[in-house]
């Protein structure tokens, strides 16, 4: 079994196409049918049930994808670790990326981490949160950054940020005479939330919020991106909910941004790690996201020591 296998048989497990599989990997298709039946009968097992109108997986096929999901990565951690080493850094720190994280936070985190350990390589890698949860328990990832929280026992969530929660309004809405808006007027409207999937820690606590009236939302659209909802919103579309991080990256779009009235409302990122003795590096990097303080207007700064 080498690599080019579990290249072509997540591409197929993935698309459930052999031809855009092929175009994914930039192969003909042809190859990657015989690198394919290769796998099957090394492993002494079929992995796809193909007819002239589908592919799908088998038992074996599902078990199988869930290892191949594992392997690769770290093949690549490997790749990159070593070559790392070769190219002068003494260490990695392996950042994991989820949810609507705050703009603003992360060029002065890791400006901060060049400043103080530049002998230590960041990679950062973006990722929805289940693929982080996954990576984080087998080790793939050093540490993450998300917005749920509720991570379970074997790792430690730390709420580090706090984003405030901004009304987005197309120019001239009638909100508009409100400085601070009531969730009971926003609810008369449609609105554009962010995708379950890729913001899940956004979205989960976005729903809270708006759980706190009786009246039910009218969500017209959930979308992968910022962009995206900005763009609904200042056609005219709906109103969207957001950070007021990503309010202040969106320049002149047609929208204006507003907080909810009342109780003031943040989105939290969470720190996460395993739940284990920390190295010292790790301790000093959690050290420098924990001092980062935002206030959802300024540039960040970091918290001096208390002496």
């Amino acid at each position: 079994m080498e690599l080019r296998h579990l290249r072509g048989f997540l591409a197929v497990a993935e698309e459930l196409h052999f031809g855009r599989a092929a175009e994914r990997l930039h192969i003909e298709q042809s190859p990657l049918s015989r690198t394919i039946k290769e796998l099957e009968e090394d492993l002494g097992a079929q992995l796809f049930v193909r007819t002239t109108r589908s592919t799908r997986l088998t038992r074996a096929g599902h078990e199988f994808l869930v290892h191949a999901r594992r392997i690769l990565p770290m093949v690549q951690q490997a790749r990159d670790s070593t070559q790392a080493v070769a190219n002068g850094y003494q260490r990695q720190l392996r950042i994991a990326l989820s949810d609507a994280l705050p703009s603003p936070c992360l060029p002065a985190l890791l400006a901060r981490c060049r400043e103080q350990e530049p002998e230590v390589e960041v990679r950062m890698f973006e990722m929805p949160f289940s693929e982080q949860f996954r990576g984080l328990h087998d080790g793939l990832y050093d540490v993450g950054l998300n917005q749920v929280g509720d991570v379970g026992d074997a790792l430690v969530a730390r709420p580090v940020w706090h984003d405030p929660l901004r009304v987005v309004l197309p120019e001239r809405h009638p909100l508009l005479n409100h400085s601070q808006v009531p969730l009971g007027e926003i609810l008369r409207y449609p609105l554009v939330l962010g995708h379950t999937t890729i913001f899940e820690g956004f979205t989960r606590q976005v729903d809270r919020i708006l759980r706190q009236t009786d009246q039910e939302p009218l969500i017209l659209e959930r979308v992968g991106s910022f962009d995206m909802m900005v763009t609904l919103v200042a056609a005219g579309y709906a109103l969207g909910l957001a950070g007021a991080s990503h309010m202040l990256v969106c320049g002149d779009r047609g929208v204006v941004a507003r907080p909810l009235a009342g109780k003031a409302a943040t989105l939290t990122t969470y720190l996460v790690h395993r739940n284990e003795n920390l190295s010292a590096a790790m301790e000093r990097f959690i050290d420098r996201v924990e001092t980062l303080e935002w206030s959802g207007t300024d540039s960040p700064n970091y918290r001096q020591p208390d002496i």
